[in-house]
């Protein structure tokens, strides 16, 4: 089971230099920001400085054209860390006619991966931030951009759900297959607990778009082995969920998935580590 969030923050610790990467809601590239972010515990690690600049198109070398620090001594309830440090955040509670917008984030080794899906004022996805980081003095390398042909095939993982409620946290397995039926579609099959669930996806481009039930989503395959999977736009007073996975390496991915109910309440975060196994 989980361990408690403030281990699993301190597994974020350290200087990492990366970049904040912007996408349009439909995965246009829009501009890209050099950045260093450094978590720095202090007083037994009890307390955390947490600093973020950023830099303008001469990079490392120039004035940050942002400098902002803050310090941590404790972790917001909206803010869930799993055991490998992976984490999800983001809002509590969709309300009309204002933004909407999470975080999610992974820690594998000297990379670090954060993604923010952020949603407008009319509930549309507005745009998409992929944030590459890497541990400063290490040759940790980039993944190569996620592709359609990466991901098919079997999966199998184990989740763990937890709750906002307080209810125990739940561990499982889990099977997710994604296969070609043409050079139109995809058809991915999840299987966990007593329950199956079957999608069908077209694919456009370097996405996939699901148009079934009430709210389609958009499956963006990104840079850095990175996917994001979103509603195009939110409905009010309907259930829907917010995921970003990332592929490691040809065999092992994870995925970090938000959902909320249909009154707009957050409802729990899941973090599933996946294997291919065919």
């Amino acid at each position: 089971m989980i361990g408690s969030k403030w281990e699993n923050f301190l597994k974020n610790l350290g200087e990492w230099q990366g970049s904040f990467t912007k996408f349009s809601g439909n995965g246009d590239l829009l501009g890209s920001t050099p950045s260093i972010i450094s978590l720095e515990g202090q007083d037994n690690n009890q307390l955390v400085k947490f600093r973020v600049r950023r830099f303008g198109p001469g990079g490392y070398d120039e004035t940050p054209t942002q400098d902002y620090s803050e310090e941590y001594r404790n972790l917001g309830k909206q803010a869930i860390f799993f055991d490998t440090g992976a984490f999800s955040k983001g809002s509590l509670q969709l309300a009309p006619f204002a933004e909407f917008g999470a975080e999610f984030g992974f820690v594998h080794e000297d990379r670090r991966l954060r993604c923010v899906q952020l949603y407008d004022r009319q509930g549309d996805l507005s745009n998409i931030t992929l944030i590459r980081e890497f541990r400063s003095g290490t040759n940790a390398q980039e993944r190569p951009p996620l592709t359609l042909e990466k991901l098919l095939g079997k999966w199998q993982g184990t989740a763990c759900t937890v709750y906002r409620d307080l209810r125990p946290d739940e561990s499982y397995s889990t099977c997710l297959e994604i296969k070609k039926n043409d050079d139109t579609y995809v058809e991915t099959v999840l299987s966990f607990g007593n329950q199956t669930i079957t999608s069908q996806a077209k694919i456009e481009g370097n996405k996939l778009i699901i148009n079934e039930g009430i709210n389609p989503r958009e499956i963006l395959f990104l840079p850095d082995g990175t996917s994001s999977n979103a509603p195009l736009k939110y409905q009010l007073r309907e259930p829907f969920l917010v995921e970003v996975g990332w592929l490691l390496n040809e065999t092992e991915r994870q995925r970090l998935i938000r959902s909320y109910d249909a009154t707009g309440a957050w409802v729990s975060s899941t973090h599933i580590i996946e294997q291919k196994v065919g």
